[in-house]
């Protein structure tokens, strides 16, 4: 079947149209649009995380099944609202800093400080296979999402990127990227640093490390005090 898509703002410059006509299978839903366009914009694919879809000039879900002569509408966040949200994600696809990185510089950007967390192929004096990361996903968002906007106002910094990859991480694959836009290097650095301790410290993300002779957990650092439930409830003499 085929359905026609349309563009606007930002996202019809990007397509150098304004409208397009593609052909999907029988029972494509709205969400193979979208994956048609992460394809061909692959360079893009932070923006198009956060646009929203109508479908006949209805706000659409992904999943909403669509018919040949389907309108669909690509929509990017309206006049109005903020121009710089954190990009904050958690993915079980391979981390590519080429494909978010980029979409979210601006022309007021002096400074890009990326941390790129990489697996290596060592860890407790033996060789790794491989890693696999476990995450409490609802609160792990969230307390991602925070960390970000923590930032914002913690450092003079203009936005930020945080990417976490969760399941099996091959050698060599990236398993957080946390990118830092500011005017200037000092806080961009500052900022970074703090944003990956912090997470380290506070998100409910857990590693396991794979080796030739088993597998253990890795050693978490410690919750802040504040947050730590065994400083939290007292000594048993105090009750």
């Amino acid at each position: 079947m085929q359905v026609r898509v349309l563009f606007f703002g930002i996202l019809k410059d990007l397509a150098g149209r304004s409208s397009d006509v593609i052909s999907l299978p029988d029972q494509a839903t709205a969400a193979d649009v979208l994956d048609h366009y992460e394809r061909t914009f692959a360079d893009k694919k932070a923006l198009l995380a956060s646009i929203a879809i109508s479908v006949n000039q209805e706000y659409a879900a992904a999943d909403c099944l669509l018919h040949s002569g389907d309108e669909v509408a690509l929509l990017p966040p309206v006049s109005g609202g903020a121009d710089d949200q954190p990009y904050v994600r958690l993915t079980r696809e391979r981390i590519v800093p080429h494909d978010i990185v980029p979409a979210l510089e601006r022309p007021q950007d002096g400074a890009i400080v990326i941390f790129d967390g990489i697996v290596r192929n060592n860890s407790r004096g033996r060789s790794t296979l491989h890693l696999e990361y476990e995450a409490y996903e609802e609160m792990a968002l969230a307390k991602l999402r925070e960390l970000a906007s923590e930032a914002i106002q913690r450092f003079a910094i203009r936005n930020v990127g945080l990417v976490h990859r969760l399941g099996r991480i091959e050698i060599g694959e990236s398993s957080v990227l946390i990118a830092v836009f500011s005017a200037h290097r000092a806080a961009a650095f500052d900022a970074c640093r703090w944003l990956i301790d912090t997470l380290k410290r506070t998100v409910p993300i857990w590693k396991k490390e794979f080796f030739e002779d088993g597998a253990v957990w890795a050693d978490g650092e410690p919750f802040p005090a504040e947050i730590a439930a065994g400083t939290n409830r007292g000594s048993p003499a105090s009750k």
